[in-house]
């Protein structure tokens, strides 16, 4: 994991039910949401999570931690009828959390490796150990997690808010 010399804007559009958020390019975006929200309302979008971003990049770098990647929601601000006001978009959900992010301690970071994390890989790599050997299918209902793994879950998300903001 090479660390890029610049974040990048990757926009998704948001699935029904379940399915996968759908990948998009940012003329796509733009095309979406400009001719709701204004003309130059996805421009100012992506400045705004890239400022975001980075704020919340050097804050983290600070305390050794890295943000390896994240990811925001927004949405348009609706009336009482369900329409689009045509302000926005505002930011939406949470942001910057180890359910959201992807953080590593910036000690023990190495370039081309895969990293500790202080995040939810934790859950996705047991859920994948389960897969791997034909345990599970990824069918819902997931499978019950066992202690050790909530255990694990729970220090490192505890390890990163002390990191990042204090016990």
């Amino acid at each position: 994991c090479d660390r890029l010399p610049e974040p990048i804007f990757t926009p998704a559009t948001k699935a029904e039910g379940g399915a996968h958020d759908e990948n998009i390019d940012a003329d796509t975006a733009a095309g979406i949401i400009d001719p709701i929200a204004g003309e130059g309302a996805a421009s100012r979008l992506i400045e705004t999570a890239l400022r975001i971003y980075r704020e919340a990049s050097d804050y983290a770098a600070g305390r050794g931690i890295i943000i390896a990647d994240t990811k925001f929601e927004f949405g348009l601000p609706l009336d009482e009828r369900g329409e689009p006001t045509g302000e926005g978009p505002i930011l939406i959900d949470e942001a910057l959390t180890p359910d959201s992010s992807r953080f590593w301690p910036a000690d023990t970071y190495q370039p081309g490796r895969a990293q500790p994390s202080y995040d939810k890989q934790f859950v996705r790599e047991y859920l994948q150990g389960l897969v791997d050997r034909g345990e599970w299918n990824k069918s819902a209902p997931g499978p019950s997690l066992p202690a050790e793994v909530v255990r694990g879950t729970l220090e490192r998300y505890r390890a990163v808010r002390n990191l990042l903001i204090g016990p």
